[in-house]
């Protein structure tokens, strides 16, 4: 298995695969792990999101030259696999109280 850098998930959203498209929504991405220059917008410095829904992917708008060498979209396998470890860890029983 090898493994890639993945722009930084900071909202979970949904994933709809009807068989003929696939639908990436509600979903907030931050920065890759390098937090290169080349997703911010050059005047603004804002980051915008990329997303391909012919493929299923979801990502970072990249304004190098050539493209993102940082960091690569996630898929809609890969997001409905967040999903499913989020809903499992949420069904957990929690035998002592949160802290704080």
């Amino acid at each position: 298995m090898t493994r890639t850098q993945k722009p930084s998930v900071f909202q979970v959203g949904r994933v709809w695969d009807d068989g003929t498209s696939v639908v990436v929504a509600g979903w907030g991405l931050g920065l890759c792990v390098s937090a290169c220059t080349c997703h911010r917008h050059p005047s603004a410095g804002n980051l915008a999101i990329a997303e391909d829904q012919a493929e299923g992917l979801i990502g970072l708008v990249s304004y190098r030259e050539g493209g993102c060498d940082c960091c690569e979209p996630w898929t809609a396998g890969e997001l409905s696999a967040v999903v499913r470890d989020l809903e499992m860890v949420a069904d957990l029983d929690a035998p002592e109280p949160l802290a704080g």
